[in-house]
């Protein structure tokens, strides 16, 4: 007999686990989103109305109010949820409008969608502007000569390509051309041509384009235009020349030269000057939106600087790393013709030096595929014509291009290729910066490099273009048409793309398609190294296969995250309880509502004080966790709310992802940290000349290149399996210590890579994969060193707890207990821990190495919680502090070597509380019966003191302390005045006492006189009424009534004085 579960409807997409696998990396930014199942999930960005229909993908100009989805998450009130935290996250952004979001707010790569993406609209922005668009009609592009793609990778939201003729227009996408608009932008066209600026004619084109994350550069004439604003007003015909910004206006601007990639926090963009300015660059910087330039050299110009009259900047490259500029300059000498050196120029030093000189004219290679220069060689009379430069950070390979193509790994020893003819001229390169490159002529041929080889393959137009072609025409593909105009080369994802104008059947369309670098190589390869055989009577076809290997794997892999720093999540769509079974508007919408909370719990998870489970998802299910199996029988029975079932246990953080045969896309290592895995090859069939080991040994080779071998270091080990005919290598790739100081977890890491290399293999060696061919034999990973992103320090508050509860045998709270912040007491002794953790492994343990911890700021409350200034910050804090400011101390001895701060450890004596005079805790007042309470604002940080890593952890805490006692002076006071009090309540009593009997005494009496006083007052009123009444009555009668009444009185008076003397005498007898 089963168990009880779902129904769920028996279709097989629905049977499927689909899982939405959200990649997250912080800060550092990644292009990586791969799915774990081939049934995946299409992730758009739709409004609640457009939800699950067919190929729906809205863009949004307009400012209208956010429609929330509160109606459909009321009906989970028995779902696994918690309708009042996700009610609330909904209701938070209920006032917000929809605005076209600022460049760099955030894009889908590095999924920051906390910070502008409102409820219900989630995971992909699509951008769109308000203005004029226009056709795209053939003159733009056909006959058109390509222009390069500039932006900062891994970085910019959107593309923007300058180069339509006569026209202030740009392309824009924020889809890497899948779709696009041509926009007219709206700048004044200005053109302040003088004596100083020698440009001959003015046009409408925009010549050069880049996209940074936060900014758009363009060049139309010899002017400048940055633009920074938000996507609906950035070609606006009423305000949009406002958010153009003409920048550098009295310059004559000539070329502007891309930074691939952002450092230091900020974006970088160079522009060449001519005419007065001639020699120098204007080295701009880009951080968080602010633009600035700066003329550099700063004392001098290029020309002062290498000691000539004339030169002109045709090229510049800034190199992140050394923080300085290489530039192509160009001199003119009278006495000879004009040449080219490359000119290093230290941003720092202000330091010019010449670095190389490049050769006149090109070298005579006879016949080989590259050439060393070295002064020594022969050379053609065909002149090098140097163009422009190219630099790859992450192999420090230089590339300068024109009628050549010449490449260095240190800038002063260079290689001249000898593949590339001479009769061409590049145009521009295209790098992936994965070790592939890209080059475009000015005849618009495109060839192929493989960084690391010396072959250069032309891949258009070329024999294997043409075969190609033919199979997609045959296959009535929509790709190609005869009459076709190349717009832009670039990479996306290590894949080579053609942006393309086509005209077919007099209609012309833009298309982007994937240039099969692969399967070129593959027809060029069999076109050239074939041999026909006669057997008998006919004859036989064979082909040369120049790999080396037949079988290249790569094994033991070790997970990839910890490497890779994606934080990934798994986030199911729920359960659909329909007899129809498929997803309606309610479902899909509960479904992206968990998506963005569970985008919100991630981003809510960075906190000073550590959760008891490390993972973000903790919070979601904690109170309801006990309950599973409940909500999990009335799904089993279709009663769960809203027809919809929530699976608490499908909504989850990955940390044990595992390695799918290859090398991961990137590595981080951080100090003395080691990357290992193996490769397994198979040599192909080995001639009998030698014994067996010594053929596959020499048929196989395996080499690392490394790109920086003074900071990391890789050790290759093989052995042979004879009987196999293979070999396996283990090759470890470690980190040496001493190339990198402490930075920021994520930020200003060092690039460099590992190329692993088969000898023999560049351009021959291919394997057939799903997906089409793939080039083996040479793998480029680019590696990072420094703190690795995701890594914090976290107040370990529960084992902080225990552990002063065991050393002071008592812990007492707060009398208003807060848990999410406990109180400590004063006069104990505290007892500080902290965690590691690493939000993309889970993995989460003590710190133990050492830190320096300061005071910085704090009040009594926290509303008046103040930040205290460097010199406070000293003297609160420093033991070398003689003004008795001390907050704290600690009877540990080791301190920075300056002496300024103590250094403590997980295994330190403990702080013990000071508050002395001078200290903003000292004679803290209470404000209430209850003691005396301090806030105190904690910096933790290792820099400088902890060798055992790259990583510079700063925690920024609250410490909440009770407990604190008063000062000498305000005590006494307060003793003083409690003892006068006191006394004076005690004399007081003492004189009450003493007089007390008198004071009775005197009130008995008066009590008497006043009751006397009464007594005869309404007697006498009386005596007067009888008068009146008996005034006719005789005499002797009356005589005898006033005789008797007399006498009476005189009874009751008597009476009245024997009491009072009886009672006094009681009480002076008692």
């Amino acid at each position: 007999m089963s168990p009880a579960g779902p129904a769920w409807p028996r279709l097989r997409v629905l049977q499927a686990l689909w899982a939405l696998l959200v990649v997250l990396l912080a800060p550092w930014r990644l292009w990586a989103i791969k799915n774990t199942q081939e049934c995946t999930w299409q992730v758009v960005l739709n409004n609640f109305e457009t939800v699950g229909k067919k190929d729906a993908s809205d863009r949004f100009v307009d400012q209208e109010p956010l429609y929330t989805v509160d109606k459909v998450f009321s009906l989970l009130v028995d779902a696994p949820i918690d309708p009042d935290e996700v009610r609330g996250l909904v209701s938070g952004k209920r006032e917000r409008s929809w605005t076209c979001t600022p460049l760099g707010s955030g894009h889908l790569p590095t999924l920051s969608l906390q910070t502008y993406l409102g409820f219900p609209y989630y995971l992909k922005i699509n951008y769109s502007c308000k203005g004029e668009l226009f056709n795209l009609i053939p003159r733009y592009f056909v006959n058109v000569p390509s222009r390069p793609l500039w932006y900062t990778v891994d970085q910019t939201p959107v593309f923007i390509l300058g180069g339509i003729p006569e026209e202030k227009a740009i392309l824009l996408t924020d889809t890497n051309f899948k779709d696009f608009f041509l926009v007219e932008l709206s700048i004044d066209s200005c053109w302040v041509g003088s004596f100083y600026c020698p440009q001959a004619s003015f046009t409408a084109t925009i010549f050069d384009a880049i996209a940074t994350e936060s900014t758009l550069f363009i060049r139309q004439n010899q002017l400048i235009y940055y633009f920074t604003g938000t996507y609906t007003t950035l070609h606006a015909s009423n305000r949009g020349s406002e958010r153009w910004v003409r920048v550098l206006a009295n310059e004559c601007i000539k070329k502007l030269c891309p930074v691939h990639f952002h450092s230091n926090g900020s974006e970088y963009v160079m522009a060449l000057t001519t005419g007065k300015h001639e020699g120098y660059v204007h080295f701009g910087t880009i951080t968080d939106g602010h633009v600035s330039f700066e003329l550099l050299p700063r004392q001098r110009s290029v020309c002062s600087g290498i000691l000539v009259v004339n030169c002109s900047i045709t090229w510049a490259v800034f190199i992140a790393g050394d923080y300085n500029l290489l530039l192509l300059v160009e001199i003119e000498d009278p006495s000879t013709r004009k040449y080219f050196q490359v000119v290093s120029y230290d941003l720092v030093s202000d330091y010019l030096v010449v670095l190389y000189t490049i050769p006149e004219f090109i070298p005579d290679a006879r016949g080989l595929e590259f050439l060393m220069i070295l002064g020594t060689e022969s050379y053609t009379n065909f002149p090098m014509v140097p163009k422009g430069m190219s630099y790859n950070p992450y192999n420090n390979l230089l590339f300068i291009w024109g009628n050549f193509l010449l490449q260095s790994y240190n800038s002063e020893n260079f290689i001249y290729l000898a593949d590339f003819p001479k009769e061409l001229s590049i145009k521009y390169l295209v790098n992936s910066f994965y070790g592939d490159t890209a080059i475009v002529t000015e005849t618009e041929e495109i060839w192929y490099l493989l960084e690391g080889s010396y072959q250069v393959y032309k891949l258009f137009p070329s024999r294997g273009w043409e075969v190609h072609v033919s199979l997609q025409v045959m296959q009535q593909s929509s790709l190609y048409a005869p009459n076709e105009t190349m717009v832009t080369l670039f990479y996306e994802d290590n894949k080579l793309y053609q942006l393309v104008y086509l005209i077919d059947h007099q209609q012309g369309r833009l298309i982007k398609r994937l240039v099969p670098v692969e399967q070129l190589l593959m027809y060029q390869q069999i076109s050239n190294d074939y041999l026909l055989e006669r057997q008998g009577s006919h004859l036989t076809l064979s082909f040369t296969n120049f790999c080396p290997f037949t079988v290249m794997r790569l094994r033991d892999l070790p997970n990839p995250q910890i490497y890779t720093r994606q934080e990934r999540y798994r986030a199911q769509p729920p359960r659909v309880l329909e007899p129809w079974g498929f997803h309606s508007d309610n479902s899909l919408a509960v479904y992206q509502g968990l998506v963005y909370y569970l985008l919100w719990l991630h981003s809510k998870y960075d906190k000073p004080y550590a959760d008891p489970v490390h993972d973000p998802t903790w919070r979601w299910w904690k109170n309801k966790k006990q309950d599973q199996d409940y909500y999990f029988y009335l799904a089993s029975n279709w009663r769960s709310a809203g027809s919809v079932h929530v699976d608490m246990a499908s909504y989850e953080k990955i940390y044990d992802l595992k390695a799918e045969n290859e090398l991961p896309e990137r590595i981080f290592l951080d100090k003395g940290t080691s990357y290992r895995f193996s490769v397994f090859l198979t040599a192909r069939e080995p001639e009998p000349a030698h014994g067996a080991s010594f053929q596959v040994q020499s048929q196989v080779g395996l080499a690392v290149v490394l790109a920086d071998p003074g900071c990391i270091e890789a050790v290759v080990k093989e052995k042979v399996l004879v009987n196999r005919n293979s070999v396996l290598f283990w090759v470890t790739l470690s980190d040496k210590r001493f190339c990198f100081d402490q930075g920021i977890s994520g930020h200003h890491l060092m690039k460099t890579s590992m190329l692993v290399k088969v000898v023999g293999s560049s351009g021959h060696c291919f394997q057939n994969t799903h997906q089409g061919p793939r080039m083996q034999g040479n793998l480029m990973v680019p590696v990072l060193i420094g703190c690795p992103p995701g890594k914090r320090l976290a107040f370990d508050i529960t084992y902080t707890l225990e552990y002063n509860r065991l050393q002071n045998k008592h812990y007492f709270d707060c009398v208003h207990v807060d848990p999410e912040m406990p109180c400590f007491l004063f006069r104990d002794v505290f007892y500080p821990f902290f965690l590691i953790q690493d939000l993309v492994t889970g993995d989460s343990g003590s710190f133990q190495g050492s830190y320096v911890l300061k005071v910085v700021g704090g009040g009594p409350t926290l509303d008046t919680i103040k930040e205290y200034s460097e010199e406070d910050i000293y003297r609160f804090n420093s033991p070398l502090d003689k003004t008795d400011s001390l907050i704290w101390t600690t009877r540990n001895t080791t301190t920075t070597e300056d002496s300024a701060f103590n250094i403590l450890s997980h295994n330190s004596l403990g702080i013990e509380w000071l508050c002395l005079e001078n200290s903003p805790c000292h004679d803290t007042i209470p404000h209430s019966i209850f003691a005396s309470e301090f806030f105190f604002k904690v910096l933790v940080s290792n820099r400088g003191v902890d060798k055992s890593t790259y990583c510079d952890y700063q925690l920024t805490f609250l410490l909440h302390i009770h407990g604190l006692p008063l000062s000498a002076r305000r005590a006494f006071l307060i003793l003083m005045v409690s003892a006068s009090l006191f006394v004076g309540l005690v004399i007081l009593y003492i004189i009450s006492c003493l007089l007390s009997p008198y004071v009775v005494k005197v009130c008995n009496i008066l009590c008497w006189k006043i009751n006397n006083i009464i007594a005869w007052e309404s007697y006498t009123y009386s005596t007067a009424s009888d008068t009146r009444a008996f005034s006719n009555t005789s005499g002797t009668k009356s005589g005898e009534s006033s005789g008797g009444i007399s006498r009476v009185v005189s009874k009751v008076a008597e009476e009245n004085k024997t009491d009072t003397k009886e009672t006094l005498r009681k009480k002076s007898i008692s």
